[in-house]
C-alpha cells in the first residue's frame, strides 16, 4: 500500500498587530494534529529591511496609537482609491521592494500551498505568480469583519471569509463565487474545547458563582487600566473583576496594589499563555473588538462591551458585533460604567447576549481552512 504523500503547508503573515499572526499561528497549530501534514508560519518581516520593516510596522503601531483619526483616514482612502491611481501605484512599488529573501525561503522550504495571513504577502506573492516565479497554490484568510479592497489580489487559489457579508464584499470586489468559502476567523485549538468554569476558577483563585467581568484593554477614552478597574470596581453588585495587563509590568503593579483594597474581588494578571481559562471564567468581557480576540469570545459564547475601535477595520468589526447583538460599545468611561451597570441589573439581557454569541462562534474555522487547502485539487486554477 503506498504511503499517502505529506503535505507542506506555510503560512505568512505580517507583525502589524497582533491578529494576522494569532490567526496563523492557529491554523499552525491545528496542521500539526493533522496526519501526513507539516506547517511552517514565516513572518514576512522578517526577510525585508531594517528600513522596511521600521515603515510597516513601527509606523503603522504609531499611527493607530498616537493619530487614530489619520490611520482611518488611510484606511478609507486606499480602499476607495481607484486601482491605477498615484497612491496605489506608490504603495505597490513600495511594497515590491526586499522580496528576495523571503522568495528564497519559500524555495528552500517548497510548500504544496500558502495561506496569507495578511495582504502584504499576498500582494508580493500575487506578482511572483504572475511572473511564474511560483508555482503552488495560494489562499488568503481574512482576519476582520470586514473587507479592505488591499486583500484583494489576482492570483489567489481562493479566500477564507469571516461572515457571509464578508463574501459577498468579496464577489463585489470580482473574487468568483467559487473560490470564496466562509469559514470564520481562525483561533487556536484551546477555544475549541469549552475548558470547565469551576475548574479554571478554582486554578486563578475566583469564585466561579459569581458574575465575574474580565477587563482587556483600556485607553482612549477609558483611563488607564487600574483607572478602569477602580471605577468598575465601585459598582454596586457582588462581582468580580478580572484584569489582563499583558506585558504592562507598570500597570500590572498598580492592579495588584489595587487588588489589596479589593480582598477578593479583583485579579490581576500579567501576560499569560492561558487566555481562554480566563474567559472560561467570566460572563462578560471588556475588549478592543480586534477580529481575533472577538472571534475568541464569540467561541466561548461571551458577550462583550467593545471600547476604542481602531478607525477602519475595528470600527467594521464593532459594527458587526453590535448588529449581531452580542456587544455594546462603551465610547467613554462613563458609558462604560452605564453598559456595566446595565448587564449587571438585567441578567436576562447578558444571557441573551450569550446566546447569540455562542451561535455565532466558529470555533472551527482553522480546520475548516486547513480541509478547504488540503482537499484534492478541485478549485478552478487561479485567473
Amino acid at each position: 500500500m503506498t504511503e499517502k504523500k505529506q503535505k507542506k503547508i506555510l503560512l505568512l503573515s505580517v507583525s502589524a498587530g497582533a491578529g494576522h499572526l494569532r490567526a496563523a499561528q492557529a491554523i499552525e497549530a491545528y496542521a500539526g494534529l493533522e496526519q501526513h501534514t507539516v506547517a511552517s508560519h514565516l513572518d514576512v518581516m522578517d526577510f525585508v529591511t531594517p528600513a522596511f520593516r521600521k515603515l510597516y510596522t513601527d509606523f503603522y503601531i504609531k499611527l493607530v496609537n498616537k493619530a487614530p483619526a489619520l490611520w482611518g483616514y488611510l484606511y478609507h482612502a486606499t480602499h476607495d482609491a481607484p486601482r491605477d491611481s498615484s497612491m496605489q501605484r506608490l504603495r505597490r512599488a513600495v511594497e515590491r521592494l526586499n522580496t528576495r529573501a523571503l522568495m528564497a525561503q519559500i524555495a528552500a522550504f517548497q510548500p504544496d500551498a500558502i495561506i496569507c495571513t495578511h495582504f502584504l504577502p499576498a500582494e508580493l506573492l500575487s506578482r511572483a505568480l504572475r511572473q511564474q516565479q511560483l508555482a503552488c497554490p495560494v489562499w488568503v484568510q481574512v482576519t476582520d469583519f470586514d473587507l479592505h479592497r488591499m486583500w484583494v489580489h489576482e492570483q489567489m487559489q481562493g479566500y477564507f471569509a469571516a461572515t457571509d457579508e464578508v463574501a459577498f464584499r468579496m464577489r463585489h470586489e470580482g473574487i468568483p463565487a467559487e473560490r470564496i468559502h466562509v469559514t470564520g476567523i481562525p483561533i487556536m485549538p484551546a477555544f475549541a474545547q469549552a475548558p470547565g468554569r469551576a475548574q479554571c476558577a478554582q486554578a486563578f483563585g475566583l469564585d466561579p458563582r459569581r458574575t465575574t467581568i474580565l477587563l482587556m484593554g483600556g485607553g482612549a477614552g477609558l483611563g488607564s487600566l487600574e483607572t478602569v478597574a477602580a471605577r468598575l470596581l465601585a459598582l454596586p453588585g457582588d462581582f468580580q473583576l478580572i484584569v489582563l495587563a499583558g506585558k504592562n509590568a507598570a500597570a500590572l503593579a498598580a492592579l495588584q496594589a489595587l487588588a489589596g483594597q479589593y480582598p477578593g474581588r479583583l485579579l490581576a494578571q500579567g501576560f499569560t499563555s492561558e487566555v481562554e481559562r480566563l474567559m472560561a471564567c467570566a460572563d462578560l468581557v471588556i475588549t478592543k473588538p480586534g477580529g481575533l480576540t472577538t472571534s475568541e469570545c464569540l467561541a466561548l459564547g461571551l458577550p462583550m462591551i467593545v471600547n476604542s475601535p481602531i478607525p477602519g477595520q475595528e470600527e467594521r468589526n464593532a459594527d458587526y458585533l453590535l448588529e449581531q447583538g452580542v456587544a455594546l460599545k462603551a465610547f467613554d468611561a462613563v458609558t462604560l460604567e452605564y453598559r456595566v451597570r446595565l448587564l449587571l441589573d438585567h441578567p436576562e439581557q447578558l444571557q441573551a447576549m450569550r446566546a447569540k454569541a455562542l451561535a455565532l462562534g466558529r470555533p472551527r474555522a482553522a480546520i475548516d481552512v486547513l480541509a478547504q487547502v488540503l482537499a484534492p485539487s478541485v478549485t478552478p486554477e487561479p485567473a
